[in-house]
């Protein structure tokens, strides 16, 4: 740059120095060079001392003439929009200037790099302070103007072509306003905002100005923050603007910085992994790294302990996490594991086997002779005392006791409640199984559709199902989040007149099956016999269900208890940090070592916030060919229809009927109070402390789940539709849209928004 500064057109910087351009001028140079839609206009570089010498306005005079008005005035620093330092909101910028304001608008946007918060913010990233262009002598970053023809906006805004929450590089994040995009920018407000993955244009956020891009324009906008990405060759942050004729342009685009690594979903190891099964469907989320690493453990060392003592071995379920999400894997059916299961058990496991996980499916009343009426005694006598008391003895000792004790009680509790969701499994899981069987006798009886439109007419209402709302229930098995006891959740209303409202109906119910079989005997009495041993196995995973967390409040005292003793320690800042070590780390910490890990610890929540909003795929790998998927197979047993109507979102159906109403989106229990009665339920998945919201849900719809999730029985008893498994809908859907949910088919059709 010489001694009196220089002007330089837009259009002839693409093959200069960024020192001479800045970085915001230097990229949208190229840009324009390479044929995308920039405003015209110039780059200013004048002296360090920010005063503009008569030459210099005379050079700015005679390219504004060639530039039509009126003008954005903009920052372009050496090191701003870089990949690690994007000095966003750092410098002033100034809209709408006319010609007569171009030089004293130029001068106050130069001035502004020696604002003291560009110092800050170059001091901590080690960068020297100064504000002006490098001359080339080792001085500072530095800094020239970017003064460009002014888009008469219509709409504005930006785009991010990896999820700036997750790090999926495979969805494109529009966010649009009306006008101008620099209310957006600064955070005055916020926009509509559109995500698009694949051939999907989805709008999940409605702003105060509602529409303000139709579905084309969104994916417009995506296809050029693409092309700006390809060109790069790296994930970009854009800014654009839609003129009052249509025009699309581009006015700023630089590396997307702080950028989570980006999302792989793939299969930690061989086999089928679901992530709905067994331990799966009580952690609707990523999980923190001292559940994961501890408790989790010991739930799965405890399951084990309950298949060795029925089946005389184990036949080993493999668990993996995965982007923090709980993935469980299908044992692989090899010739060298079945011959060690043989020979272990004695010869009892492929007859233990056959009836729990083949013969429940086919022949329900014959497993449950042979095999599940002696495990369901032995869960009532044995495993459920044995659990309650060992959580009353903890209860009476967790106040006083020292750090190595609540270690002890921590691992017992946890252990237990494995071996009890053994139990849960065995003999609870067996319900939905037999309910697949149930239903297919029930067409090919004639009796569905016709008679009654879905077995789950037959299941409600039952003794011993009422929804309840202890203060164990959880919201996940994750001992981070408070159970309902500690929120002081509410009990459900009208639980007795809706429980003897469903009963009636299917006293109906059964009533017109025998009247439909009374001329075909030996069908009727087939049913029947199948009917009450369903009902009996429905009623037990309620039960069981119900007391899966019982340790769930000592569990989290115990947490609560060792996170404020390493917080007395300087090992970290709050007891909640505890959740965010490993159980190595903990383990070392009361072994006396005192490095403080609060920094690791808040590092870790923030990734465990951006894996929570991951949408994680129900399953990984291929399904044994021999196996096939049993969650996937239930569900299309028990689907009414196979159309699926266009554009519908598909789960798996797991509580009959219809309903239409508008979605409420629910994250937590935060978001209890903006639900209405009539609202469609929509989350990732929903836990027992969940429960009140289903008095007012006029349907329920999850990520996640399956037949006997806690939103597919739930449901049942509240009468209310059901669709479970759709992998997606909390991303697809978005408060207020007017969705029909139809929970015989597991279909979700869009309707309309809500204006």
């Amino acid at each position: 740059m010489d001694a009196v500064g220089t002007v330089t057109r837009l259009a002839e910087a693409a093959g200069l120095d960024r020192s001479a351009t800045g970085s915001k001028a230097g990229v949208l140079a190229e840009l324009s060079h390479a044929g995308f839609p920039v405003p015209p206009g110039f780059i200013v570089a004048a002296p360090a001392d920010g005063i503009l010498p008569s030459e210099l306005r005379a050079a700015v005079d005679a390219a504004a003439r060639a530039v039509p008005g009126p003008y954005a005035v903009r920052s372009s620093a050496v090191a701003e929009d870089l990949p690690g330092a994007s000095y966003a909101g750092m410098y002033e910028s100034y809209l709408n200037v006319d010609r007569d304001g171009l030089h004293e608008a130029i001068r106050r946007c130069m001035d502004s790099s020696r604002a003291a918060r560009v110092g800050a913010y170059q001091a901590v990233r080690g960068q020297r302070t100064g504000g002006h262009a490098d001359r080339g002598d080792g001085g500072s970053p530095g800094m020239v103007v970017l003064v460009q023809q002014m888009v008469n906006a219509a709409a504005a805004g930006v785009a991010f072509t990896a999820n700036p929450l997750t790090g999926n590089r495979d969805e494109t994040v529009v966010t649009a306003v009306r006008g101008l995009g620099e209310r957006l920018v600064s955070g005055e407000m916020t926009g509509d905002e559109w995500v698009i993955r694949g051939g999907a244009v989805e709008m999940t956020r409605a702003g105060p100005d509602h529409k303000v891009l139709d579905r084309d324009r969104a994916a417009a906008v995506a296809e050029l923050a693409g092309h700006v990405a390809r060109h790069f060759g790296a994930p970009q942050d854009i800014e654009w603007a839609i003129d009052r004729d249509g025009v699309l342009f581009l006015v700023q685009a630089r590396p997307m910085t702080a950028l989570p690594g980006p999302v792989v979903w793939e299969a930690p190891g061989p086999g089928y992994w679901m992530r709905n099964l067994r331990l799966g469907e009580w952690l609707p989320e990523a999980m923190t790294p001292l559940f994961a690493s501890w408790p989790l453990d010991r739930i799965e060392a405890g399951y084990l302990d309950g298949e060795r003592a029925t089946v005389g071995t184990v036949v080993p379920f493999r668990y993996a996490v995965v982007n923090g999400w709980y993935y469980n894997a299908l044992p692989v059916p090899t010739p060298w594991l079945l011959g060690r299961v043989i020979v272990q058990s004695r010869g009892r496991a492929p007859w233990l086997l056959f009836n729990a996980l083949v013969r429940v499916s086919t022949n329900p009343v014959g497993a449950d002779r042979a095999l599940l009426a002696g495990l369901e005694q032995e869960w009532r006598a044995g495993t459920l005392p044995a659990y309650r008391r060992l959580v009353e003895a903890g209860e009476r000792e967790v106040a006083t006791a020292g750090p190595r004790r609540l270690v002890e009680i921590v691992d017992q509790v946890s252990r237990m409640a494995g071996e009890y969701l053994w139990y849960l499994a065995i003999v609870g899981g067996s319900a939905w199984k037999m309910e697949g069987h149930l239903a297919a006798l029930g067409r090919t009886s004639g009796l569905i559709p016709g008679v009654i439109d879905s077995v789950q007419a037959l299941l409600t209402g039952l003794p011993g199902t009422e929804p309840a709302l202890p203060g164990h229930a959880v919201q996940s098995v994750d001992w981070f989040l408070p159970t309902a006891g500690e929120l002081g959740t509410g009990a459900p209303t009208g639980v007795d007149a809706r429980h003897t409202k469903h009963a009636a109906t299917r006293v109906a119910a059964e009533r017109a099956v025998v009247a439909a079989l009374r001329d075909r005997p030996r069908r009727l009495h087939r049913f029947g016999r199948l009917l009450r041993t369903v009902q009996r196995y429905t009623v037990a995973r309620e039960e069981q269900a119900r007391d899966l967390t019982l340790g769930w409040p000592l569990l989290r005292r115990c947490g609560h208890a060792l996170g404020d003793h390493l917080t007395r320690q300087g090992v970290i800042g709050d007891r909640e940090q505890a959740f965010f070590l490993t159980r190595e780390e903990l383990t070392a910490a009361l072994n006396g070592d005192a490095t403080s890990r609060a920094r690791v610890a808040a590092a870790r929540r923030a990734l465990w916030e951006r894996q929570r909003r991951l949408v994680a795929p129900l399953t990984l790998g291929a399904p044994p060919r021999l196996v096939g998927d049993p969650l996937a197979r239930a569900a299309d047993a028990a689907r009414t229809r196979e159309a699926v109507p266009a554009g519908a979102i598909v789960g798996q159906p797991a509580s009959a009927g219809r309903a239409t109403g508008p979605v409420r989106i629910v994250t937590s229990p935060e978001d209890f109070t903006r639900f209405a009665a009539g609202d469609i339920l929509v989350a990732k998945a929903t836990s027992p402390a969940w429960t009140p919201l289903f008095a007012r849900a006029a349907a329920v719809v999850t990520d996640g789940g399956t037949l006997a999730a806690h939103a597919s029985l739930v449901a049942r008893e509240y009468g209310i539709p059901a669709v479970v498994g759709t992998t997606d809908a909390t991303a697809r859907l978005r408060d207020g849209q007017v969705v029909t949910v139809d929970g015989g088919a597991g279909t979700i059709e869009i309707r309309s928004l809500r204006d």
